[in-house]
């Protein structure tokens, strides 16, 4: 990998640079879901300092990890074998510590959506307004933030390997991402608290997430388009049905409709 500072008279590097930014962007779509989430359990004076340290922690975990490519991509190298599972891997199955890394962030992932669903389940049965107040502590918070970020920054990182030579537009990308996802934390999180039914949504989508990481560490490559597109058709027809609901409860009132 190159450390040199790129020719921006070039077309072409300004073309990566937007491509790899756009890509980051989209990659970080499920990161800002999970800290839009975790942070809601905490007061609301600290949210945004939450989401914002938790994004800045992803930038600092990527920024690293490109500072220190050349063993990232040695990471790739089998460390564990297992002999044949029929189905999933006839020929063996050889892991490296990049594969269990995505593994174990993947079942961590999953489990932490199942019981937040869980959770939600419990307290609607409940009924208990109570419950709503209960808050975790701001460390508990961080720390979980940082397991999915470090998670998430190396499956980032490895897509970036692939796409761009220079490590120094990969950092700039990475910057230019992480500032975007800054600007759009605060309204996704507010949307995201304001519909329970698009939080239930966030976190079906974070189990999916999950099951893809692991996935992809047993070398069970997801078409990750297909994983967005189907998430992009269920939040449109989503966000139909809380207009639709809206439109109903103005008509019970008798206040009028919006053209």
């Amino acid at each position: 990998m190159d450390f040199i500072v790129p020719d921006f008279s070039n077309p072409a590097v300004w073309i990566s640079l937007l491509t790899l930014s756009f890509l980051e962007i989209v990659l970080g779509i499920d990161n800002i879901i999970f800290i839009s989430i975790v942070a809601g359990k905490l007061p609301k004076s600290q949210q945004r300092k939450a989401r914002n340290l938790g994004l800045l922690l992803a930038m600092v975990f990527r920024v690293g990890l490109l500072l220190c490519i050349n063993w990232i991509i040695g990471l790739k190298d089998p460390v564990i074998s297992i002999a044949s599972i029929p189905g999933i891997a006839d020929e063996g199955l050889h892991l490296s510590i990049k594969d269990l890394i995505l593994i174990a962030g993947g079942i961590f992932l999953i489990v932490k959506s199942t019981l937040e669903i869980h959770h939600k389940f419990q307290k609607e049965q409940e009924k208990e307004q109570h419950n709503s107040n209960i808050k975790i502590g701001f460390g508990a918070v961080i720390f979980q933030i940082i397991l999915v970020d470090a998670v998430f920054s190396f499956d980032s990182i490895l897509t970036a390997v692939g796409l761009v030579d220079n490590v120094l537009i990969m950092i700039i990308a990475v910057i230019i991402s992480i500032v975007i996802m800054m600007l759009f934390a605060g309204p996704v999180t507010k949307i995201i608290n304001q519909h329970p039914t698009l939080q239930m949504l966030a976190l079906s989508f974070l189990v999916v997430i999950g099951v893809v990481l692991i996935a992809s560490g047993l070398h069970q490559e997801v078409s990750k388009s297909i994983i967005y597109s189907c998430l992009g058709f269920s939040l449109l027809v989503e966000m139909l049905n809380i207009r639709l609901r809206q439109r109903a409860q103005k008509a019970k009132l008798g206040l009028p409709r919006e053209k």
